[in-house]
């Protein structure tokens, strides 16, 4: 009677099967602590955005990353494909806003206040919306764009700011000998200064604060004076930009790639904050 040396079939069983298991679907739940193998980050989910199919971790030092939704996570150790989770009932409350605060669950928006945060255009109030909107909401603070800052001195004449009327003024590429820089050195002493916050950010234009690792680049584009900057990126980073209808999509994709103030340049971030507590003082 002869005796089989090898055992069973080593082909009987999954032999390739990972040692954790086969990934398997899980809701990304907010609140949920999962870790990202690739990178080894570990947090709670704090957002999961369903149209840009993305979840948002925050570790325990409070700093934030956004990964695609899918495969490549571990929940309680074992690897999970996340998913958006399903509509309906009410959703748990996410801890933090897009800028890092705390979130108020339930809170509503405050009457709006007197005071005014004025940024140079469109996209700037945009991404001031996205990034700080449920803070200014509480605030009452009412974001309003210019078309350019050329124009600030006129546009605050109208308004006629005053204590209770305070404006503060983000302002791009507001650096020393610059047209900007002029501009907002002259309001200051004016008669109005006292009421007027004006900051700004190193950028030539509100795009360049968003981090270009966002969108796949090491930097930003250099862009030759004599080209209008946001055609000139568009253009090398071989995107569409014959009209404005172009410049209006490229906007939109940069603008999907943030989810957070993690998403965007320090050099930004410190100075919104500081034109709202400038227009919230009591």
């Amino acid at each position: 009677m002869s005796t089989d040396r090898y055992g069973t079939d080593v082909l009987a069983s999954d032999w390739r099967a990972p040692k954790r298991g086969r990934a398997v679907e899980a809701p990304a739940e907010l609140g949920a602590v999962v870790e990202e193998v690739t990178t080894d980050w570990c947090g709670e989910i704090v957002a999961v955005d369903r149209d840009l199919h993305t979840l948002t971790l925050e570790d325990r030092r409070g700093k934030r990353r956004t990964f695609p939704l899918g495969p490549g996570f571990l929940l309680e150790g074992r690897p999970v494909i996340l998913v958006a989770p399903p509509r309906g009932g009410a959703p748990a409350a996410p801890t933090r806003t897009a800028s890092g605060s705390i979130a108020v669950a339930g809170a509503k928006a405050r009457v709006a206040r007197a005071s005014r945060i004025f940024v140079e255009g469109r996209h700037d109030a945009e991404l001031v919306e996205k990034v700080w909107g449920d803070d200014l909401r509480i605030e009452g603070v009412v974001v309003e764009y210019l078309g350019g800052v050329d124009d600030l001195a006129d546009h605050l004449r109208d308004f006629k700011p005053g204590p209770q009327r305070r404006v503060g003024v983000l302002v791009d590429h507001l650096v020393r000998g610059s047209k900007e820089s002029r501009i907002a050195d002259a309001i200051s002493r004016s008669p109005v200064g006292k009421d007027v916050l004006i900051v700004g950010h190193p950028f030539i234009d509100i795009w360049a604060a968003v981090k270009p690792e966002r969108l796949g680049l090491q930097r930003w584009p250099d862009v030759p004076r004599t080209i209008e900057w946001k055609k000139g990126v568009c253009q090398q980073l071989g995107w569409p930009h014959r009209d404005q209808a172009d410049i209006a999509r490229a906007w939109k994709h940069i603008l999907g790639k943030v989810s957070s103030y993690n998403d965007l340049d320090p050099a930004l971030l410190g100075r919104v904050e500081e034109l709202i507590d400038f227009v919230t003082v009591s």
